[in-house]
């Protein structure tokens, strides 16, 4: 008998669909503690949770039976995953089942803040009778810029859509293949949004990247009519800038969905009438919580039974199964995909990669997805492995150009990634020596020698006397040791790359002071561990 525990509230559609499953039953224990979760979890198969359950290590200390644990919805950040993946235990989440309610609940604020909703409610239960006061606009040919197009983003474009408004979608990865199709004009550039819309709206994760990615700056581009929505992640809106914008009417409104803590400490956005707030409702229908139940509950099944594993956050790892030369160069692969993350600005348009000498005679599939797991895991919230990020690169419309050659090129085998955004184009080789040693030799033409792990700074710079002295007095200033470093020559254009292994991770003041000596053209910080 399959036994699965349920520690949070679900609908009962969920709960159902596992007894009515031949073999399987549902355990319902809400509001549990830690502790008696941790005695209890070695006696069931699965366990499914929400927000409120933590597991923890000490949860997962003594797993016993325990297969798997699905999160019915999409944040995982009260899993311990690293602690799951060493116990054997497999972590799913059902990231479709919120997407139409987060993009209805988009639309709905922008509605409520372009026929001014909320305040003409309270003035009328407060007994005034103020039409003109209220006065509001249409979304009929309004420009509404929508910033991150995946499942939701997409979804409030079609919505959008049907409201004859003129959309302008932007990704920072790469848009969908058939954004065009659905009406969306694509642009290259965040700036577009930020002076042509009448609404924004953010649908990206928080990360380095997004996080306050529309701050005073940005804002003071926008129409002084346009209208700010943050249903994804409290954060990328930076507060302050738009609590100022609001508050001086330096644009007409905005709406707040989330926070960056949560419940929000600081309630003064609620005080400004010209910003509707809620208190995190993208996923609260009946509909999501019944879709996200039986998914929940479905795809936990599914993987205990030994059957098509969906949506897992820690896939298993193959490594023990494969090659040592294959499993090297997959790590190798996943440290040079996160290089060229970090040095590659802009939007993927075409990725290559080129397998050479004896790692071209093998099986190659996991290293190609492990390149793309190191390339793509900035952009999401969620952590990539083998099973997921098939799937997520399809969905936003990037394909993979695989070569292989087993003729040797200096050196017995290598690993190459060839990567063109709308802004620039990167080339990284990699070998792996002695069947254990990962490096990187070669960047943009420029041969060097680089162990890609750890904080290393990629420092483009004109070749000069003095470029390493400096650099290392700057580091030594702030206290920073350099483990290793690598350069790069090109002597007839008199131009060369400098990686340079740290002991830490620099501090931005120790990035900015590089970033203004002289010959320095681009400086890049990689976090490879």
């Amino acid at each position: 008998m399959i036994k699965i525990l349920i520690t949070d509230k679900l609908a009962q559609e969920g709960i159902d669909l596992i007894n009515n499953t031949e073999g399987a039953e549902a355990v319902v224990k809400t509001g549990i503690s830690e502790d008696e979760l941790s005695e209890i979890i070695g006696q069931y198969d699965g366990l499914i949770i929400r927000s409120g359950t933590k597991v923890t290590a000490k949860v997962l200390a003594n797993p016993g039976r325990l297969k798997g644990v699905a999160r019915a919805g999409v944040g995982v950040d009260n899993i311990d995953i690293p602690e799951a993946t060493r116990k054997g235990v497999l972590v799913m989440n059902t990231p479709g089942g919120n997407t139409l309610s987060a993009a209805e609940h988009t639309m709905a604020l922008i509605l409520a803040m372009s026929r001014n909703v909320v305040p003409a409610c309270v003035s009328l239960k407060g007994g005034a009778w103020d039409r003109k006061k209220y006065m509001g606009n249409q979304l009929n040919n309004k420009i509404i810029g929508v910033i991150g197009l995946g499942r939701i983003g997409i979804a409030v474009a079609v919505m959008a859509k049907g409201f004859n408004m003129k959309i302008l979608g932007y990704d920072p990865l790469a848009a969908p293949a058939d954004a065009e199709k659905l009406g969306i004009e694509v642009v290259e550039d965040l700036e577009r949004i930020y002076k042509d819309s009448d609404y924004i709206t953010v649908h990206v994760p928080r990360n380095e990247q997004t996080l306050n990615m529309i701050g005073a700056e940005q804002i003071d581009m926008m129409k002084p009519t346009v209208r700010l929505v943050n249903c994804a992640r409290g954060g990328i809106i930076n507060e302050d800038a738009l609590y100022d914008a609001l508050e001086q009417k330096k644009i007409a409104g905005a709406a707040l969905d989330v926070y960056p803590k949560e419940p929000p400490e600081n309630t003064r956005f609620s005080k400004l009438e010209n910003c509707v707030v809620t208190p995190h409702l993208g996923a609260s229908t009946e509909e999501a919580q019944v879709e996200v139940a039986v998914e929940a509950a479905q795809i936990l099944i599914d993987a205990i039974k030994g059957g098509q594993i969906k949506n897992a956050i820690n896939a298993p790892s193959a490594s023990s199964a494969m090659p040592p030369i294959v499993n090297q160069y997959a790590e190798l692969a996943k440290r040079i995909g996160s290089v060229i993350s970090t040095i590659a600005a802009g939007k993927i348009k075409q990725v290559e990669v080129q397998y050479r000498g004896q790692i071209a005679e093998a099986a190659v599939e996991a290293v190609t997805i492990n390149f793309i797991v190191g390339l793509l895991q900035k952009h999401f919230d969620i952590p990539l492995n083998m099973v997921n990020t098939p799937v997520l690169a399809k969905e936003r419309g990037i394909s993979i150009d695989q070569t292989k050659n087993p003729e040797v090129k200096d050196v017995s085998s290598s690993f190459t990634a060839r990567v063109v955004t709308d802004k620039v184009t990167r080339t990284v080789t990699g070998s792996v020596f002695g069947e254990k040693l990962l490096r990187i030799i070669e960047i943009d033409g420029f041969n060097i020698e680089m162990t890609p792990s750890g904080s290393v700074l990629i420092i483009f710079n004109d070749d000069k006397p003095g470029v390493i002295g400096s650099v290392g007095t700057i580091c030594g200033k702030h206290k920073i040791n350099i483990c290793t470093m690598g350069v790069g020559q090109k002597f007839k254009e008199q131009k060369a790359v400098m990686a340079v292994s740290l002991d830490k991770e620099p501090y931005p003041e120790t990035v900015k002071e590089l970033s203004e000596l002289d010959f320095v053209n681009e400086i890049y910080v990689c976090k490879l561990d």
